[in-house]
């Protein structure tokens, strides 16, 4: 408590954030103070959202973000167990006024893109004056280091969590003596006026008993005297300053734990929470939520296996001194006892509490952008609840409920809300997706973000793709992807745009691999429109324009590649190649797409100045579509004496590259290879010997050993002649397979 001019009673609660010890203290501090105002470290934009707190389920966080600046925003996360939500809760209940003191967020915004070098300035001047770099971002943890810890989070535990009461005025009088000396400029000076400035103008408006719940940190800048009004006025001055907007949004625990990429020092949300909940019993309470755990994933952990974990974590802590046994000494005792050393199993337990995955709830009269709430409606009406830990659902395409999913999820994947991950469907057909589900409190920034394109998450995505589409700096392959994903999506109001797009783009595009990179995706394209019933007309027609030409590109493409461009132009194949395959023969002869492009690649592979590789390849592609009746004359021309042994084997890599079944199958292409490599020097060996293992180090293990036994026993009777067969005693064995067969001997 401090007392001001006038006699007026100020209490600063110095506090950890999200620290369940301190909340605790706090509401037991404010029933005791029953103060006529609560101020609160946060944004002072929010203070009409106080009201809105009792409805909210946390995790939540207020959100504030500039409109139109997607990279500018911040959030404030609370949790049930942080002392300002606390506050906030003891405030609407008692029809406390509630107010937030720190720098607006309309200042703090605007200087984001000066803070990174006005935090080198900074520290540039701590260096210069002799005081620690970083000593303001951990004040607990030097605190610790004074008393004697290496680890920050063990001693706030010991020395706040696991009392009773949070002593106040002891974290205050330690506060003071780490900031002696210590004069705060830029941000923080800014921060710490705007508090002092909040609290002076409470105080005129006749306050008498006022309640300020910040870090510990601040503490000494809001007690005792106070500086000069105009002082503050003066650093407050000319602020840069932004249109920003303010609402809450769910938050989770794995965004407040550290190791998640959220700074907000905490690193076990899940412990904190149990302790806030559970103040009696916490370590007998946790180690029989661990068993439980363990047992829901098939581990046998019994009643006396919590036991002695129990047992475990009391002896560890007397042995360490602490005064309860805090979130180490019950890790350990669940490894050692409940686990029996199996790290996977303290990783389950780490996963779902120690960081723990819960998600936090707003209700519907939170503020909102028309987007938000269409997705929230969209939510309910699909059975589709948002959740902060990982879930895999199945969709099958052909039930209206799973196909209406899977274009809600298509649709948020175009406006960049990644909910849903597109995985590999473990189904057959095109019928079916899998996704993996995760919610992420950004999310709700990006569907801000997104607002202006429209008022329904169709409507917005459909405007986003047609967006894209007038981009002159959107590639052709992306373009034939953004066909793509209005099919999937279902937005037949984007697809005049985007193909009136595509057509023009590809009608100029004069380069053949970026027909060649663009078809499959149009293919693919035209298919799922197939499967989905969705109508795109123009499609096949623009298919077949891209693969006509491509085909009378195709020939000077292959012209004078060396080894790196022809590895990439063969990947281009490959994909023609399959995405031809899927295109229906609708006709006959040339004027199939499929016949169309065979005719192109056997007038190229003709050619006499293709790429090894190139001409391999193209061998194996039309041998395999049955174009080909003469592949062991190819393969012989390939791999004659009179070519360069590097050409030979890179057509050996480019033939092979489909399988290497066919040399199982096919004697003489395994008897050419063989001779082939038998017949090269020493030195030439070693030349190729990387492209072979490249070769045949794709091949699947029983692959490798089938053409090696073919190999060893074609050797061993090729090289010693071929075995003399007794004609005679054949003609039996013959006789009777013929017999088998049906025919006649003769």
């Amino acid at each position: 408590m401090s007392i001001l001019p006038g006699g007026t009673g100020v209490s600063v609660l110095g506090v950890r954030h999200h620290g369940p010890g301190s909340a605790r203290a706090v509401r037991q501090e404010l029933e005791r103070l029953r103060p006529d105002a609560i101020l609160i470290e946060g944004p002072p934009e929010a203070d009409p959202l106080v009201t809105l707190a009792p409805e909210l389920e946390p995790p939540v966080a207020l959100l504030a973000h500039v409109p139109g600046a997607p990279t500018r925003a911040a959030f404030w996360p609370f949790a049930a167990f942080s002392p300002e939500w606390q506050a906030i809760l003891y405030g609407t209940a008692a029809g406390i006024p509630v107010r937030f003191c720190d720098l607006p967020a309309a200042h703090s915004l605007a200087e984001d893109e000066e803070r990174a070098e006005e935090r080198d300035e900074e520290r540039a001047e701590d260096e210069e004056r002799g005081a620690t770099p970083g000593l303001r971002a951990d004040p607990i943890g030097s605190l610790a280091a004074a008393a004697g810890y290496d680890d920050p989070e063990r001693w706030w535990e010991d020395v706040v969590e696991h009392r009773g009461d949070t002593p106040f005025e002891v974290i205050a009088e330690a506060m003071a003596a780490v900031r002696e000396g210590y004069e705060p400029d830029g941000r923080e000076a800014r921060r710490e006026a705007y508090m002092r400035k909040t609290l002076r103008e409470a105080l005129k408006q006749g306050y008498g008993r006022i309640a300020v719940i910040c870090g510990a940190w601040h503490v000494p800048a809001l007690t005792g005297p106070l500086p000069p009004a105009a002082k503050d006025n003066a650093i407050l001055r000319g602020l840069p300053k932004v249109k920003a907007e303010l609402t809450w949004v769910p938050w989770t625990y794995g965004r407040l734990a550290s190791w998640s990429g959220y700074g907000a020092g905490i690193t076990s949300p899940g412990w904190y929470h149990h302790l806030f909940g559970a103040p009696d019993r916490p370590v007998e309470r946790w180690l029989t939520a661990a068993a439980a755990v363990l047992r829901e994933e098939g581990l046998a952990v019994s009643s006396a296996h919590v036991i002695e974990s129990v047992r475990l974590a009391h002896s560890l802590a007397a042995l360490r001194g602490r005064p309860l046994a805090g979130l180490g000494e019950v890790t350990e005792a669940a490894r050692a006892v409940l686990c029996e050393g199996d790290d996977l199993a303290v990783e389950l337990i780490q996963r779902h509490m120690v960081v723990g995955d819960r998600l936090g709830q707003v209700t519907d009269g939170t503020p909102m952008v028309p987007l938000q709430r269409d997705l929230r409606d969209q939510q309910r009406r699909l059975r589709l609840k948002p959740e902060a830990l990982d879930r895999e659902i199945d969709l099958d395409l052909r039930k209206p409920l799973d196909l209406d999913r899977s274009h809600l999820l298509h649709r948020l994947g175009l406006l960049g809300v990644e909910w849903g991950t597109l995985g590999e469907s473990r189904g057959k057909g095109t019928f079916r997706e899998t996704w993996g589900l995760r919610w992420r409190p950004e999310h709700d920034l990006a569907l801000i973000e997104q607002a202006a394109l429209g008022t329904t998450v169709a409507g917005a995505a459909a405007q986003r793709a047609a967006d894209l589409a007038a981009t002159d700096r959107t590639a052709l392959a992306d373009l034939t992807s953004l066909v793509e994903q209005c099919l999937l999506a279902d937005l037949p109001q984007a697809l005049p745009e985007v193909l009136a797009a595509l057509s023009a783009r590809a009608a100029l595009d004069t380069d053949v691999t970026h027909l060649m990179a663009a078809l499959p995706a149009m293919v693919r394209a035209h298919r799922y429109g197939d499967v989905r019933g969705t109508s795109a007309e123009g499609l096949a027609a623009i298919v077949r324009s891209m693969l006509e030409r491509i085909c009378v590109g195709l020939p000077v493409a292959v012209t004078g590649l060396d080894d790196d461009a022809a590895a990439g132009l063969l990947k281009h194949v490959d994909a023609v190649q399959a995405a031809v395959a899927l295109l229906e023969t609708d006709g006959a002869g040339e004027a199939s797409p499929r016949s169309r492009w065979l005719v192109t690649l056997r007038g190229v592979s003709d050619r006499q100045d293709l790429h090894g590789l190139i001409e391999g390849r193209l061998t194996r592609i039309l041998l395999d579509a049955g174009e080909l009746d003469d592949p062991g004359d190819r393969m012989a021309r390939a791999m004659s004496r009179g070519q360069v042994p590097a050409r030979a084997a890179a057509w050996v890599e480019g033939f092979l590259a489909g399988g290497g079944l066919l040399l199982v199958h096919d004697p003489r292409l395994l008897s050419l290879v063989d001779g082939w490599l038998t017949g090269l020097s020493g030195g030439q060996f070693t030349d190729v010997l990387p492209l072979l293992r490249r070769t045949f180090g794709g091949f699947a293990a029983p692959e490798r050993r089938a053409i090696g036994e073919r190999v060893r026993s074609a050797g061993s009777a090729g090289r010693e002649g071929e075995q003399d067969v007794d004609g005679r005693r054949a003609a039996v064995a013959v006789a009777t397979v013929l017999a088998i067969l049906g025919k006649e001997t003769g």
